[in-house]
């Protein structure tokens, strides 16, 4: 796995809107926490709104090409999506995936950036940042702003932390090992039976979503587990689950008889409710780097080299 070289202050970094479009007056936000961070924004035209086109940021073709533009370009160092949304997925064929292997840079961001993370993981072998994004938090917390520094920096390594008041729980016990991969349900389940489908072969799987009904989570995890993915990774961590609501409260199975019964049988390590997904107060994670899970602790570390 390339582990890419950490950002700088004076760094020149790529904005890069790779699936919904930035609304205009989030933009300017978005630039200030980037040069508040000591680094100078590269805007690219998929972060204009007027080039908008439907729900997207831009075509498909615009989106992917300031997406292989910036990999390509040795002025920048770094490519940050400026937000999530809807459609990242959408650019895979077009991605010019030899370049940016060839031309390794710190990538980050999270939700539908999901796609691009097991991309660039799994046919690129970069490691990648799931990290909160200049335009949906412009301004993140203490906990938050401590854990991006470290993602762009360099240091995260080591136990990674909940904020204090909310703690980390065991849904299956043991020990293990393994590379981090993972992100949002959505995108995960939608790669399966693609040339981009998530290989979670002795790997710590990492899952998180947001505004999805409980029956919408269980049928995404039970295409998981038909894919024998919970039968091939080596751990399960489980972040937020924001708003994810029941559509018939008074009938249906809570999120928790979900996991009961559809990652407790594989029995592989798990822990659940890590402070990282849609969430205001949210760490930053690693893809593609080694990690340690210990369900009997609830402890997780990113393994250092």
């Amino acid at each position: 796995m390339i582990e890419p070289k950490p950002l700088f202050p004076g760094a020149r970094v790529a904005l890069v809107a790779p699936a919904s479009a930035v609304p205009e007056e989030r933009l300017q936000p978005a630039l200030d926490l980037v040069r508040s961070l000591g680094m100078e924004p590269v805007l690219y035209p998929s972060c204009f709104f007027a080039n908008r086109d439907g729900y997207f940021a831009a075509t498909d073709a615009q989106r992917a090409e300031d997406i292989n533009r910036a990999f390509a370009d040795p002025a920048i160092d770094g490519v940050w999506c400026i937000r999530g949304g809807y459609g990242a997925h959408r650019l895979l064929p077009l991605l010019d995936l030899d370049t940016i292997q060839n031309n390794p840079k710190w990538f980050g961001g999270y939700s539908d950036i999901t796609a691009l993370h097991t991309a660039f993981n799994q046919l690129c072998a970069l490691a990648t940042y799931h990290c909160t994004m200049p335009s949906t938090e412009p301004h993140p917390d203490e906990y938050t702003m401590g854990y991006l520094k470290k993602a762009l920096f360099g240091g995260l390594s080591g136990a990674l932390s909940n904020p204090e008041s909310q703690s980390v729980r065991t849904l299956v016990p043991g020990q293990a090992e393994g590379v981090l991969c993972g992100g949002n349900l959505s995108l995960l389940a939608a790669s399966i039976g693609t040339p981009w489908e998530i290989d979670c072969k002795d790997k710590i799987l990492f899952l998180e979503d947001i505004g999805e009904k409980t029956y919408r989570i269980d049928g995404m995890l039970t295409q998981l587990r038909n894919a024998g993915k919970f039968r091939d990774c080596a751990g399960i961590v489980l972040g937020a689950w924001t708003d994810c609501v029941p559509e018939i409260p008074e009938r249906t199975l809570t999120l928790g008889q979900i996991f009961d019964q559809l990652i407790v049988p594989a029995g592989k390590p798990a822990v659940m409710d890590l402070a990282c997904g849609h969430c205001a107060t949210t760490m930053a994670l690693p893809l593609g780097k080694k990690c340690r899970l210990n369900a009997d602790t609830c402890e997780i570390s990113v393994k250092e080299g």
